[in-house]
């Protein structure tokens, strides 16, 4: 999502992209053309009553004409009335259903990107073009589409019959429509462009305020108020400067378009009165005329008034329509290969390299070669930045290797489907994210379709049933957003139930035990050694009692195997190991 890229996209045919979202509701389309024409056609009528008023009712002065016209125009307003109804009934639930696609549409696209994705953009801006950009489009579905049309429809109607009322005085108003979209013309593509402009500042400020809530502790513990507050406040203004020069601009548009618009009509009506005088022309005919005139010209000034709408719906449209045109380098091969049944867990890394984007000239990995056999546990162990999180990236296809081949059960994991890749795997991270849902279902997003009884088993196979039962509302209690009313321990324990209800073959633990008090590490341990039964288990640990759980220590540092075997083994040899355990274990 470069700057060249929005550059060169800005254009009022990014709007193509709502057609898709508009189509499956053509019914209420086509109810809402169909109303608009009647709605449109009673105004339309309504000049021509008036002047059958003025030169067949007041100046005959026929009573029984007046009385009959009258009537009509009573039942002409009744049938406008409920046609504006109906029309803004069909178009604002136009809008709604094709927002709620539209919006349904991009959060599943942007949810399937990959972890590539998310590192490089600000989940603020995700939320903004979520949010602000497609009720910016919603409004243009709802009412500016509306507008535009009856304007339009109007305009077409109103100039058309201003022709068949006086061929002359019309031709005259014609003289003057290139001075009217001269200055729609000229400031409307600097309002299109400021409108872009406004969306992306707010997307900042949007993006600031996201990053700095989700981390109010850290914010009030390092006293970060005033200085947070300062800077949401000139992420704030910067929007505030560029909506302030769009308004400005579309003013200034529109103050134009209606100079003009009535200077024109003045003109028009100057030289019908000079005719009215000189007896070539009829009372009723100027009036009208007249009518039409200021039916043609509101609907200009409403199309000026809707463009400005139109263009920010563009610029939002843009935006979003970056975000579709994103696509996922991680992805499903077209023909997967399924998983040997059943999944065993077996592990192969051949001569793997990896090389972050962002630090391309730093390997995390470089020829790294693993083999784990079904069942087996390894722990992995080395000082930070030895690429023991890469490897987990790797086998969850967050990243894929630069070379080298990962194989499962013998598959390579490009061959594999994702949900079949990450299904058959259960992570415990060292940071747990809780949801802001209850306990239950927290824990139930280890397997959606997981009994009531199921999540209660993996709660206390992880010590977690104990705590749970003691909220106010048990399992049901709703736990915050990021699970404020959890302590870190109790976050590592749901994260565990989740593991254990998910009862996958291959298991990755990151420190899953280091937010743990001993008492709660002693319980957990025995917990973790029931669910690595049988499954190959792969673990990040720093604690000793981890560490002498496993089959197999693999010791690495600076992305390559410096050593494998027991801890006992690993001691006596010395070397890293023994200086890692020297330092982290043994203390």
């Amino acid at each position: 999502m470069t700057v060249e890229r929005r550059e060169k996209s800005r254009n009022i045919g990014a709007l193509r992209n709502l057609w898709p979202f508009l189509r499956p509701h053509k019914n209420l389309a086509i109810g809402w053309l169909f109303f608009l024409g009647i709605s449109s056609g009673s105004s339309l009528l309504l000049p021509v009553a008036l002047r059958h008023i003025i030169d067949k009712g007041f100046l005959a002065s026929n009573l029984a004409t007046i009385n009959g016209t009258f009537l009509a125009l009573f039942g002409l307003a009744v049938v406008l009335a409920l046609a504006t109804a109906a029309r803004y009934f069909f178009i604002a639930l136009l809008g709604e259903r094709s927002l709620a696609a539209l919006r349904s549409a991009l959060y599943r696209h942007v949810i399937h990107l990959d972890v590539g994705f998310y590192e490089s953009t600000r989940v603020g801006e995700l939320t903004s073009r979520l949010g602000t950009d497609t009720e910016l489009v919603q409004t243009l579905v709802g009412s500016g589409i509306s507008v535009a049309l009856r304007s339009t429809v109007m305009l077409i109607g109103s100039a058309a019959a201003m022709a068949w009322t006086s061929p002359r005085l019309a031709g005259l108003t014609a003289l003057v429509i290139p001075a009217v979209m001269l200055p729609i013309l000229i400031f409307g593509r600097r309002v299109q462009k400021l409108s872009r402009h406004s969306q992306d500042r707010l997307a900042d400020a949007a993006a600031v305020a996201n990053e700095t809530l989700n981390a109010a502790q850290t914010v009030k513990a390092y006293a970060r108020e005033p200085i947070e507050s300062r800077r949401y406040a000139n992420a704030i203004a910067l929007a505030l400067a560029t909506a302030r020069r769009r308004i400005g601009m579309r003013s200034m548009l529109t103050a134009a378009v209606i100079v003009l618009i009535f200077g024109a009509i003045t003109l028009v009506l100057w030289a019908g009165a000079r005719d009215v005088i000189a007896g070539e022309l009829a009372p009723g005919v100027l009036t009208q005329f007249v009518v039409y005139a200021i039916f043609a010209a509101g609907s200009v000034a409403g199309l000026s008034e809707v463009w400005g709408d139109v263009l920010q719906a563009a610029g939002a449209m843009e935006r979003i329509g970056e975000l579709f045109a994103e696509k996922a380098t991680i992805a499903t091969p077209d023909a997967p290969d399924p998983l040997p049944q059943p999944v065993t867990g077996a592990l192969r890394f051949d001569q793997v390299e990896f090389r972050y984007p962002s630090r391309p000239d730093v390997a995390a990995l470089s020829g790294f070669d693993l083999q784990i056999a079904p069942g087996e546990t390894v722990a992995l162990v080395g000082p930070s930045g030895a690429g023991k999180s890469t490897v987990f990236s790797l086998l969850l296809r967050f990243h894929d290797p630069v070379a080298g081949s990962i194989r499962f059960d013998g598959v390579e994991l490009r061959a594999l489907a994702l949900p079949e890749l990450r299904g058959a795997i259960a992570l415990v991270p060292q940071e747990t994210v809780i949801f802001g849902g209850s306990a239950a279902d927290n824990i139930r997003f280890g397997r959606e379709d997981a009994s009531d009884e199921e999540v209660r088993e993996a709660a206390r196979l992880a010590e977690a049933d104990g705590f749970i039962q003691a909220l106010p509302e048990g399992y049901d209690a709703m736990l915050g957003e990021r699970g404020v009313r959890l302590s870190g321990g109790q976050k590592q324990r749901v994260a565990i139930a989740r593991a254990i209800l998910r009862d996958a073959p291959l298991l990755l633990l990151d420190e899953a035990t280091s937010a743990l008090d001993a008492q709660s590490e002693a319980a957990i341990q025995h917990a973790l050694e029931r669910l690595e039964k049988g499954r190959t288990t792969l673990v990040i640990a720093h604690r000793l009692a981890t560490v002498q759980r496993a089959d197999r220590i693999v010791v690495m540092d600076g992305g390559r195997i410096v050593a494998q075997g027991t801890h006992e083994a690993l001691l006596r040899e010395g070397g890293l190991y023994a200086e890692l355990a020297r330092l982290q274990f043994v203390a």
